[in-house]
C-alpha cells in the first residue's frame, strides 16, 4: 500500500524559513519526540539497569553486583549507582574505577551517607522502588 504524496500540502509553513530556521525547527521537533523517552529513562531504573550502567563504566560484574546491592540496601538505587560512584570519585579525588572498587569492597559508604543521608534520605525523598527520584 503506497502512501499518497501530500508533502506539497504540508509544506507551505516551511517555505519562508531560512536554512538555519529549518534546522532549529528540526531540533525542536526532535527534542519533543525524544523527551518522553528521556523522562522514562530518568525516572525508571532497576538493579539490572544499574549493573549495566556500571559495566559500561568499566566495572566487572562482581564489583557491579556489590555496588548495586549496597545501593539497594541503603535505598539509593533511585539516585543511580553510577551517580553514587561518580560522586565518591569526585569527593575522594580518585578515578571512577578506584572509587567503585572501594565501594564494592564495602569501604567509603560514609561519604555516600553524607551526601544522601542514611537510607537514601537527604537530597531528595526516596522514590518508589524501580523509579528514580527528582533529586537524582
Amino acid at each position: 500500500m503506497a502512501r499518497p504524496d501530500d508533502f506539497a500540502g504540508r509544506r507551505p509553513h516551511l517555505v519562508p524559513l531560512l536554512d538555519e530556521e529549518l534546522e532549529a525547527r528540526f531540533w525542536e521537533l526532535a527534542e519533543q519526540i525524544v523527551q518522553p523517552l528521556i523522562e522514562l529513562a530518568r525516572t525508571h531504573t532497576s538493579p539490572s539497569i544499574e549493573r549495566s550502567v556500571l559495566m559500561r563504566m568499566g566495572f566487572d560484574s562482581r564489583a557491579c553486583a556489590g555496588i548495586v546491592s549496597e545501593c539497594e540496601k541503603r535505598g539509593l538505587l533511585s539516585h543511580g549507582a553510577g551517580h553514587v560512584v561518580l560522586h565518591c570519585a569526585g569527593e575522594w579525588g580518585v578515578e571512577v574505577r578506584a572509587a567503585g572498587a572501594r565501594l564494592a569492597s564495602g569501604e567509603g559508604w560514609e561519604t555516600v551517607e553524607a551526601r544522601w543521608g542514611e537510607s537514601g534520605r537527604g537530597a531528595a525523598p526516596r522514590a518508589a522502588a524501580g523509579q528514580r527520584g527528582a533529586g537524582t
